[in-house]
């Protein structure tokens, strides 16, 4: 069975810190993998995506330089470091996977499409406050 489960959401100050993990069962050969989020009354939009084998990250606009994504294969864990975070930033924040598409390496907008990922999270929450 394919699981997997997102933590380290919180609520942080305005200019904060927050680290969330996706810890992934059920398969070890993922690959892309990616963090969206979702803000109520909003669409769901991808914020960083990772084509694992080939070890490219993507950032939307929003996100670049103030996010970074990684795996740990050891863990089969996906993180997302976010930094200088902005209460525009408050959202439920899901992780996503796949494991045969492979078109997340394409870069552009493929690695920001929810169509493209067949396994997600439960979701954590992240709210910033100013």
């Amino acid at each position: 069975q394919v699981l997997l489960v997102e933590s380290g959401g919180g609520s942080v100050q305005e200019g904060g810190s927050l680290k969330l993990s996706c810890t992934s069962s059920g398969f070890y050969d993922t690959e892309c993998m990616g963090w969206f989020r979702q803000a109520p009354g909003q669409e769901r939009e991808g914020v960083a995506s990772i084509w694992i084998r080939g070890g490219r990250t993507y950032y939307s606009d929003s996100t670049k330089g103030r996010f970074t994504i990684f795996h740990d294969n050891t863990k089969n864990t996906l993180y997302l470091q976010m930094d200088s975070l902005k209460p525009e930033d408050t959202a439920m924040y899901y992780c996503a996977a796949d494991r045969t598409k492979l078109r997340c390496s394409w870069g552009g907008s493929w690695p920001f499409r929810s169509d493209e990922y067949t396994y997600w999270g439960q979701g954590t929450q992240v709210t910033v406050v100013s």
